[in-house]
Formats: C-alpha cells, structure tokens, sequence
C-alpha cells in the first residue's frame, strides 16, 4: 500500500524533535517558546469533507493553527492490518507522539507502544491503555440525546429511525440516548434500528434508510461516516441527524442538526503536556461541560422553539441539573458500564439487539 502522508506546515525552525525525543520519557524541562515536537495522527479511510476522520483532520489543523511549535502530519487509508508498518515508519523519522483515530487501531497500538517507549501513543475510543498509550473519546451520547429532543419534537408520526454501524456498547450508547431524548419530550415516539454492520458503507446506509422510511419513520439518524443516510432521508421526506461534523449541505429542508466532535482543544492540551512533561497516559473521557461534544447547527426549518428547548436541555446537562439516563435502566450505571457494557435497548425500541 502506498501511505499518503501530507505534511501540512513546515517550521522555520531547524527542529531540536529527534534531541527532544518525549518529554515525559526524559525528564526535561522544555522552553514553550523554542521547543519543536512531532505529531502524526493516523485515519483508517480516505479524507472526505464531512465524517468521523475530517472530525480529527479538523482538530489537527487546530493544533496547526495554534501551537507553532509542533509539526503535524497525517497518514489516511491504513488498515489495522497496515498499522505496525505506517507507525514504525513514523518512529524512525523521529516522531514524538502518535494519535491512532479508529476503534480497530487499538489492539496493534498497544502491542507496538510497549516496544517503543519513548514514543506518546493515544488511541481514540478504545478501552485499553499502557505506561505510554492513552485513550480517548467523547460523551457524546449527550449530543445524541439533545438530538433526541428535537427528533421528538419534529416527528410527526411518532415513528423514528436510526441506521446504525455494529452492535456494540458505543453504538448502544448513543442509539438510546438518541431514543430516550425524544421519548423525555414526546412518549408516544417509537424506534426502529436497522445495522449495517459497516461504519462506511453508503449503499447500504441508503439501503437502511429506504427501509426505515418505507415503514413510516419520519426522522431518521445514523451511525455511518458518509452524507448518504441523510441524503436519502431527505429524498423520502424524513428529518435527517447525524454525527461527527455537521452535514447540513446533504440534508435538504428537513436537515435537523449532528452530534459533533470538537477534537482540536483536547489535542491542543495533549499536545502541550507532552512537550511539558505533563502527560499522562490514562482514559479521557468528557462531554458538553468540556467542549468536547456538542450539537451542531440546526437546519433552517428546525423551528425557534426546538432549538430553544434544546438549549435548554443543553444547559441543564452542563450544569448537572439533567442526565441523558433518567428514568431508564441505565440510570445510575457507572462510567465502566456505560463505556463497555452496554447491550440492551431503552424502552421505545422494537426489537432486540442483534449479537455483535
């Protein structure tokens, strides 16, 4: 496979990376004005303008933007197979820390971290860590669930559909809180999911999302990395969410909003601790009170009232006034359960969840 690697900014400065090597492996104290680190950030598909790997392309960038001390890259289409090959490239070039954005990167991730510990590795959305692996994600069931009460707001027929990715405690998580939204505001709203078993796959997204319409759904969400789900809704005259970036191009006069990531600020910050010594390799996992998630635009025929309500809630999550599992049976659960073990629907949900 031929890697595309795109080196995006180059530094004036002859850079001091490869005498630098990780802060927190050597001890040193840095100068913020004059030290220069490496960063490369690994993405499973090709780039496209909207979905999960732009999310992280755009926090990249960020960092680019406000850091200009640190020199980042990317590499786009690698495998988990190719993995191994990609970032001991990365590491004989001198790279200071390694950002793996894909759930399927995380078993070879840990496996390669061991071998080089004075590389800073973390890898988004997965549940394992080493001495010098972190990992990270987003609550962003939150956003999900502020969707949720708009979709339960706009339905008329009290009937919503959401084409979702794998049968996994993620794509659990954020299907019920999607569901539980729109039943807190409307408890007539019924649900029915339909897997593709692909997180890009737009044949198949329009394949779900034609059947969901066909059987009355008049909303439609999805777990999918591409505009097609929320094409196609908007063809069978359905109100379309998504998620990761905002999709309000493909969405026609019935787009309502995307549960979004805002990765650049926590990069930004992981970014500094490890030029500073100050990194730790642990498990981040923070929502709407920390900027991490959030609702992104609203379409232009969303009315002023919904997206009020929606701010409302939005608040009232921020300040701890309203949780997304109130009168469910996750209600209560721990961080541990609800990042790892969810495997049931909420009520509301036809169906049962099909093994992963």
């Amino acid at each position: 496979m031929e890697n595309n690697v795109s080196r995006r900014k180059v530094l004036s400065a002859v850079g001091s990376a490869s005498a630098l090597g990780l802060a927190g492996c050597t001890g040193e104290t840095t100068n913020e004005d004059d030290a220069e680190i490496t960063a490369a950030f690994l993405y499973e598909s090709e780039l496209a303008e909207v979905g999960w790997d732009r999310s992280h392309e755009n926090g990249r960038q960020f960092v680019e933007e406000q850091l200009d001390w640190v020199d980042t890259e990317f590499t786009e289409n690698v495998p988990p197979g190719d993995l191994d090959q990609v970032m001991g490239s990365l590491v004989d070039s001198g790279v200071d820390a390694i950002f793996g954005t894909t759930f399927g990167y995380m078993d070879p991730m840990v496996e390669f971290s061991t071998n080089h510990p004075d590389v800073a590795f973390e890898h988004c959305s997965g549940y394992k860590t080493t001495e010098n692996m972190g990992r990270y994600y987003g609550r962003l069931y939150q956003a999900r669930y502020l969707c949720g009460v708009a979709a339960g707001e706009l339905t008329d027929e009290n009937q919503i559909g959401y084409c979702a990715a794998f049968p996994i405690p993620e794509v659990l998580r954020q299907i019920n809180a999607f569901v539980a939204g729109a039943r807190d505001v409307n408890p007539d709203v019924t649900a029915e999911i339909r897997f593709t078993n692909d997180w890009l796959n737009p044949s198949a997204s329009t394949e779900a999302v034609e059947a969901l319409t066909n059987n009355g759904a008049d909303v439609i969400n999805n777990h999918q990395t591409s505009t097609a789900a929320v094409e196609t809704a908007a063809r069978n005259d359905a109100w379309a969410f998504t998620y990761t970036t905002d999709m309000i191009d493909a969405g026609g006069e019935r787009y309502g909003s995307s549960a979004v990531f805002n990765w650049g600020p926590y990069y930004e910050e992981t970014i500094r601790n490890i030029r500073n010594d100050e990194w730790d390799p642990n498990a981040y996992w923070k929502g709407l009170d920390a900027g991490i998630v959030d609702i992104g635009e609203f379409g232009s025929n969303v009315p002023d009232d919904v997206v009020s309500e929606v701010e409302n809630v939005r608040e009232e999550i921020i300040n701890g006034e309203r949780t997304v599992w109130e009168n469910t049976q996750f209600e209560g659960e721990s961080d541990e359960f609800l990042f790892g073990e969810v495997n049931s629907f909420v009520e509301g949900i036809s169906g049962e969840v099909p093994s992963s």
